[in-house]
């Protein structure tokens, strides 16, 4: 069986005109739409109108052309079957064995600035959807086209046999399902967000292949990295990698964990991370000083790790950073002399993204459970210190009180139990994922050593005990920060009293998992 018959009708129409040239050359009838066939016609194609095929005219503005019999009848009869060719010569119904379609730009229409509700919804194909269904089921004998990069196979194939394989036919099948599915998808996600609906019955998520990852966490395991279809603030799939080698998997999950971070500091800062967890997180006039307060937090830990910043690197920092052994190093850009510099490290990767808004919006992010999904909002939630308490007899001064708001903005990203340790320009001492707080309170201290005249402490979850606050007040903290919340309350307070220490309750965990 060769091709006879061809349905071209796209919007994205890269790559259309050689493709139906090809096509023609072949001598295989062409039956084309609207837009899609002026462009044909422009370039010397001879098609078919939809109109003269159906014999019946485009209706409601160009909602209705395609849904019609002749064309469907044509994609899904089995011309194997006696039946069904006997029926479709009673209608008139000519087969079609391939269609080239791809779809209205719903998802592109919805990111256009100052775009109006009607304009989004007149871009939902209705009939292109419908056109791909029908020929992917009938995979068995129609060719179904949805990506460009797909016409050269096909044209092969129907060169060196008259026909596409089968083998062929199933995956362009596959592919169109996938299409059509992350279409719905998206315009279920656009509507359940204009319903204002917040649990649903169903979940449908569209994410696009960005790269096949050289391994998983292990390097047994496969991976891919996939973007969602619309555009986040700090997201490192909006980033532009200049320089060095592919970024792995624990790369990204690192690479994201820093950036989420750095999105809660707007004065110049610096941000290095490790396994997830940030090791020194600084601010300060300018970037230089802020880096080197970041490296000063744990000057040991940030040894291979990943270090995001959130001002131009110029050579003076540049020049810091040539000296350290890091994996990835993300700015919104690196000058001429810096880039030239840091680029000599070959395994170094070297990563622009602008950070122009570092607004947090109600985002909502997902993790796999064997068998399931797990979905919340992100931790975004915009502290009010006017329902901050201080608990203790004591108050804190401006200079402590400012300490803690920094604190308080890093412990957020901390593994629980997360304790964080900080002046109020640069973490000291981190304590992260221990199986009990007094655990996490330890390791900080332990880190922050001589580091911990005028610092405060700021815990993502109540003290359970007096116990993490006999340790502190023992070590010389007078400042501390907690959501508050425990039954122990009381002990932990005069506990903190005590030691002359001041206590703010906020009301608010940050538990991180």
């Amino acid at each position: 069986m060769t091709i006879k018959r061809a349905l071209i009708s796209v919007s994205e129409k890269n790559g259309v005109i050689d493709f139906a040239k090809k096509l023609q050359a072949l001598n295989i009838e062409i039956i084309s739409t609207g837009g899609t066939q002026k462009v044909l016609t422009e370039a010397g194609i001879k098609t078919l109108s939809i109109d003269s095929v159906t014999g019946f005219p485009e209706i409601l503005d160009g909602r209705v052309k395609t849904l019609h019999p002749k064309i469907h009848g044509g994609l899904l009869g089995k011309t194997e079957l006696t039946s069904h060719l006997e029926m479709m010569d009673e209608h008139k119904i000519k087969p079609i064995d391939l269609i080239c379609v791809n779809l209205y730009p719903f998802k592109e229409t919805l990111m256009k600035e100052n775009v109006t509700s009607s304009e989004i919804i007149e871009n939902i194909d209705i009939g292109g959807p419908s056109m791909l269904r029908s020929g992917s089921k009938n995979f068995e004998r129609v060719t179904v086209v949805v990506d460009s990069t797909d016409y050269d196979s096909v044209i092969d194939e129907i060169k060196k046999n008259g026909n596409t394989t089968l083998k062929l036919r199933k995956k362009l099948a596959a592919k169109a399902f996938r299409h059509t599915a992350s279409y719905d998808a998206t315009i279920a996600d656009y509507l359940t967000k204009e319903a204002q609906e917040e649990t649903i019955e169903t979940l449908t998520l569209s994410y696009e292949l960005k790269q096949t990852l050289r391994y998983g966490e292990n390097n047994h395991q496969k991976a891919q990295f996939y973007r969602s279809n619309f555009l986040t603030n700090y997201s490192l799939v909006n980033s532009d990698q200049r320089h060095g080698k592919e970024l792995s998997f624990n790369n990204i999950r690192d690479a994201d964990a820093c950036l989420k971070i750095l999105r809660e500091y707007q004065e110049p800062t610096a941000v290095a991370v490790k396994h997830m967890n940030p090791c020194g997180i600084g601010s300060g006039k300018d970037i230089n000083e802020a880096f080197q307060k970041a490296y000063e937090g744990d000057p040991i830990s940030i040894f291979g790790g990943i270090l995001a910043l959130n001002q131009e690197v110029d050579l003076e920092l540049a020049e810091k950073l040539s000296k350290l052994f890091l994996e990835i190093i993300i700015a919104p850009k690196f000058s001429k002399d810096a880039f030239s510099l840091l680029s000599q490290k070959k395994n170094l990767r070297l990563l622009e993204l602008q950070m122009t808004d570092n607004s947090i919006e109600t985002e909502l992010e997902y993790q796999s459970v064997l068998g399931g999904i797990l979905v919340q909002e992100i931790d975004s939630i915009k502290e009010d210190e006017t329902s901050w308490k201080v608990v203790t007899k004591r108050q804190p001064s401006e200079e402590e009180l400012h300490a803690l708001r920094f604190a308080y903005r890093a412990v957020k990203h901390v593994k629980s139990n997360g304790i964080v340790i900080a002046n109020s320009q640069q973490t000291v001492g981190i304590g992260a994922g221990q199986m009990n707080r007094v655990g996490s309170v330890q390791i900080a201290l332990n880190q922050a050593k001589d580091k911990l005249e005028g610092a405060v402490l700021a815990s993502d979850a109540f003290f359970p005990m007096a116990d993490s606050l006999e340790i502190l007040g023992e070590n010389g903290i007078r400042a501390v920060i907690q959501p508050g919340g425990s039954i122990k309350d009381q002990e932990s307070i005069d506990m903190a009293n005590k030691y002359g220490m001041t206590m703010i309750f906020t009301g608010v965990r940050h538990f991180k998992h």
